[in-house]
């Protein structure tokens, strides 16, 4: 199932049953798990957090803007946070099995039937924009509701995507979009008599401002405290720990020192272990060594196939091609596997079922040790990348650095070699597959062998890419042959599985 993500922000923090009829609205739609209610009442706001089937997404989302617009007057309300609409902004993040064009899709359906069902003027933002000056939340929403009744209308600039080119008596505008993952952060710099450093702080640190890369901030006063209120947009451009660290650095540049801090809505556990590497100094860390991880994917079974494959479509550099081989050649084995499956049994392949079990139990194999090549490989390339990242101000910093690195990439290169191995040796199976198994599935045995060639050949292109990079190349050229040769025999099978199966197809 492909799941997205739906974070809707609500005008209203102070009133319970306000806040609870807009909850039970979304959570009555098929499929949708609230996950998060968190209201502010110094904000005058509250961030409904769920999670649905691409398939009934809008439909929730919607659901939660037509109870907003029902319930909320935006000519009452008063609040530390900036706002649009009763609904002030609506994003769609992409979860398992969904991509970033999934959730565009869902943010341009949801406004079209906002702006058409509920007269509300909408505007697309982020991944959804349809105009640059709409990428980001606070072009939009400049001015707020009060400037937008003026402009929405008048202005040729605030012509909305959909709706009424007028904004909504009491319901406002509403922004609706697609983007990543978002962290919103808020870090307290004491009493309300710190809001000018807050103020200067939030400049400092945002991205707008020349600070840090997609971080979105303000200084408020919340409580009777001064508060630097963030949105961390991009978690691989800027951390939490690398925003935390800068607005202390700020603050105290101003003779501030930071009290506290707090995380609105949910927060991906990277997010927050990468914080606790980053202050342990733990140079090692992966998230493989999450006991709890390891727990989950032993009882769900392992990953699932759809979280894979998102995690090689985002922005994080592994899983890779690496990876993608190794599952492409298990893949690969168990069409091999199963192929010889249906062959044993039957009278027809008497003569081959000896053979054919033999194959089977080999191709067993195969699909389990590609399998964890296809982990093995990304843990590889977290090696490279730590060795990259050690010191180098001293020439003893930079020898060992330097060792390290050529430890890393042999590493690195051995484990895709590991796999071009077994590669071959799937290509041979299906290859026996086509020419002596059961007819009816030759073709699977095909696909199998082709499986098995492309991923080889992949598999062979990383290991010379490792060899490439290292200092002593004489160390890591063997393997590189060694890779081309196994390329050359995975080829050869597929070719002769490529005839047996087009010999059938006659």
């Amino acid at each position: 199932m492909s799941l997205v993500e739906c974070v809707p922000n609500f005008s209203e923090g102070r009133r319970p049953e306000v806040i609870a009829a807009i909850r039970d609205a979304i959570a009555a739609v098929e499929g949708v798990v609230v996950l998060d209610v968190s209201s502010d009442a110094s904000h005058n706001r509250t961030v409904v957090t769920f999670t649905a089937p691409v398939a009934t997404a809008s439909d929730a989302a919607f659901a939660g803007i037509a109870k907003a617009a029902e319930l909320i007057d935006l000519n009452h309300h008063q609040g530390e946070h900036p706002r649009i609409g009763a609904t002030d902004v609506c994003p769609f993040i992409p979860l398992e099995g969904a991509s970033m064009e999934d959730c565009i899709v869902l943010a341009r359906r949801t406004g079209e039937r906002v702006g058409t069902a509920l007269g509300i003027p909408v505007f697309l933002y982020e991944r959804a924009a349809t105009r640059p000056d709409r990428v980001n939340l606070a072009d939009i929403r400049r001015g707020e509701f009060e400037q937008a009744k003026a402009e929405i209308g008048t202005n040729p600039n605030r012509v909305p995507d959909y709706g009424p080119n007028a904004i909504h008596a009491t319901a406002g505008a509403t922004v609706i979009g697609a983007r990543p993952f978002l962290v919103a952060f808020n870090v307290y710099l004491g009493g309300k008599e710190n809001l000018p450093v807050a103020k200067a702080v939030a400049k400092a640190v945002r991205g707008s401002s020349g600070g840090l890369k997609g971080v979105k901030g303000l200084g408020l006063e919340v409580d009777g405290q001064a508060q630097v209120s963030m949105n961390l947009v991009d978690l691989d451009a800027t951390p939490l720990h690398r925003a935390y660290e800068m607005v202390r650095m700020e603050a105290e540049a101003l003779g501030v020192t930071p009290t506290w801090s707090e995380i609105v809505g949910l927060v991906p556990e990277r997010a927050l272990f990468e914080a606790a590497a980053r202050h342990l100094r733990w140079r090692t860390y992966s998230p493989d060594l999450i006991l709890e991880r390891q727990v989950r994917k032993a009882q769900s079974g392992g990953e699932s196939l759809a979280g894979f494959v998102a995690d090689v479509a985002s922005s994080a550099p592994v899983p890779g091609g690496g990876s993608v081989v190794a599952l492409a050649g298990s893949l690969g084995a168990a069409l091999a596997q199963m192929v010889a499956g249906l062959t044993v049994g039957r009278k027809k392949y008497v003569a081959v079922e000896a053979e054919m079990k033999e194959i089977g139990l080999r191709a067993a194999h195969l699909v389990r040790r590609l399998a964890e090549l296809k982990d093995e490989d990304a843990t590889a390339y977290t090696l490279v990348s730590d060795a990259y990242k050690l010191p180098k101000e001293t020439p003893e910093q930079v020898a060992v650095r330097d060792g390290r690195i050529q430890q890393a990439l042999v590493r690195a290169a051995e484990v895709p070699l590991e796999t071009a191995r077994w590669c071959a040796e799937v290509a041979t199976l299906a290859a026996l597959c086509a020419e002596k198994g059961n007819t009816n599935a030759a073709s699977d045995a095909g696909v199998a062998a082709l499986l098995a060639e492309a991923a080889a050949k992949g598999a062979a292109y990383n290991v010379r890419i490792n060899v490439a990079a290292m200092v002593n190349k004489a160390e890591g050229a063997p393997l590189a042959a060694e890779a081309l040769r196994l390329v050359e025999t995975a080829s050869e099978y597929a070719r002769r599985a490529t005839l047996a199966v087009e010999r059938q197809l006659m």
